[in-house]
């Protein structure tokens, strides 16, 4: 627009000039020497035209004519390139095919036309792996880092192999140096927060963790799902390296991440026991015992020197049943409290109410208990035994995603390496208790076992009590045939 604006004005000046000329006439003189001519002003001026067009036609077909090698080349530099990434592309369409030679014979084209660009050292390193050849791919890949625009690439493709190579140290290295380039890129987030969780660096992964709900890696359900086993798995990191202090504000920071999560609260129990924050103690198990009972607390509850006797303990129980008094653990624990103090009618009568047409394993078993201390009556405790070994399985941490069961919980499932997927309740099937040959407590204390770390299973398998109690040699030996 402005260009037809600039010619229309350019040509007005020109034809009002002309008119006024016309409207004007005149006579110009030039002499040379002898030699005069005249003239007419008209002319002249349309002579000047001529020439000054004849100048520029001239001069334009000089540049033209300058330019002309350098457009050769270019045109040829141009074919060059345009072939080379269409070996580049022939050469990834192979890559996905999984054509190893034809990758590797594209490849080498496209590295010829294009020069080792960036692509075509990936192309490369692809190729290499297609062939089976890890160490030529590893070449490429790192010679991929030495340069700014391709060293993200590089810092994938090794990632990538030591991940395959099971180097976990490795990938672990590669995958923290991809995050310092591009710190907000989702999968190099996920790809370290996985890194991380396997190899137990939990505090690390709660940082990583917080990076990438951030930057929305995670949806906000399942980071803060997530978040809560994380930060349980930092409070035992935290406790194995001597900071109780650290360990139990983790816990407490999982607790308010999640008030219903049973794992945070039976672990932040177990630390304000260990660090004697007793009042505190009893009032956290007040205020989650209406939503989330369990053995464990029901034992702090009653334990250490606020409930020396067990009368005192009754009392205690009957208090906190009163809070959740339909729940099958509330009656239980009673139940225990009064078999120790040998109240054994107020005993039988709650076992009663709980059921005993077809008792679950533990009720069989406090039957047994109540019959031998209060009648000695050892044909009816064996048959309770026997019964309590067909009976349904006791509660115990179900992981979500397998079904395998585990004596102690732990932030990750050691059947399928699951992240924040044991919860408390009775398996479907009765499963092997996993239990971690180290660093697990005795099962008769359940309040110390529940929250321990374990990578590995017990070559043997032993079926527990929920109340922590290992079941009698009458119990085990009348699972045998009979």
């Amino acid at each position: 627009m402005i260009r037809t604006i600039i010619f229309v004005v350019c040509a007005g000046i020109i034809i009002s000039g002309v008119v006024w000329l016309v409207e004007n006439p005149g006579t110009m003189t030039m002499a040379w020497g002898d030699l005069r001519v005249d003239v007419e002003l008209v002319v002249a001026f349309a002579g000047l035209l001529v020439f000054a067009a004849t100048v520029a036609i001239l001069y334009r077909l000089w540049w033209s004519a300058r330019r002309v090698p350098k457009a050769i080349s270019n045109s040829r530099r141009s074919g060059k390139r345009e072939r080379g990434y269409k070996a580049l592309t022939q050469g990834m369409v192979a890559v996905a095919a999984g054509d190893a030679n034809e990758a590797k014979r594209q490849a080498q084209k496209a590295d010829t036309l294009l020069g080792d660009p960036p692509l075509t050292m990936l192309l490369s390193a692809q190729a290499a792996q297609l062939n089976g050849d890890e160490d030529a791919a590893g070449r490429y890949f790192n010679a991929m880092l030495k340069r700014p625009e391709t060293a993200f690439l590089g810092l994938r493709g090794l990632l990538m192999q030591a991940e395959r190579d099971g180097d976990t140290t490795a990938a672990l290295s590669y995958a923290g140096r991809a995050k310092s380039l591009q710190p907000k890129t989702p999968w190099v987030l996920t790809t370290l927060f996985d890194l991380q969780v396997r190899e137990g660096q939990w505090q690390g992964a709660l940082k990583t963790l917080d990076q990438a709900i951030k930057s929305k890696a995670f949806k906000p359900a399942e980071g803060k799902r997530l978040r809560a086993a994380i930060l349980l798995g930092s409070s035992i990191e935290a406790e194995e390296s001597g900071n109780k202090t650290a360990a139990l504000s983790f816990a407490d920071k999982a607790h308010k991440e999640q008030p219903d999560h049973l794992p945070a609260i039976v672990r932040r129990a177990q630390l304000m026991n260990e660090a004697g924050k007793f009042r505190s103690l009893l009032n956290l198990i007040k205020d989650v015992w209406s939503h989330s009972p369990h053995p464990v607390l029901a034992k702090l509850y009653v334990g250490g020197d606020y409930a020396p006797d067990a009368l005192t303990r009754v009392k205690k129980l009957e208090a906190l049943r009163d809070l959740n008094p339909d729940h099958p653990e509330s009656r239980i624990a009673l139940v225990q409290a009064l078999i120790d103090a040998k109240i054994w009618g107020a005993a039988r009568t709650h076992l009663e109410t709980l059921g005993l047409e077809n008792p679950p394993s533990r009720i069989c078993r406090l039957m047994a208990e109540l019959e031998e201390g209060e009648n000695a009556d050892m044909d009816a405790v064996r048959q309770w035994l026997m019964q309590a070994a067909r009976a349904a399985p006791d509660p115990a941490w179900i992981c979500s995603d397998c079904g395998g069961a585990h004596s102690v919980w732990a932030p990750l499932c050691s059947r399928c390496d699951e992240l924040g997927t044991l919860d408390w309740r009775v398996p479907e099937h009765t499963f092997a208790l996993a239990k971690p040959e180290s660093e697990s407590l005795p099962v008769e204390s359940p309040e110390n076992a529940m929250l321990v770390d374990s990578d590995e299973e017990a070559p043997k398998q032993e079926l527990l009590a929920p109340d922590g109690t290992e079941p009698t040699p009458a119990a085990v030996n009348s699972n045998q045939p009979r």
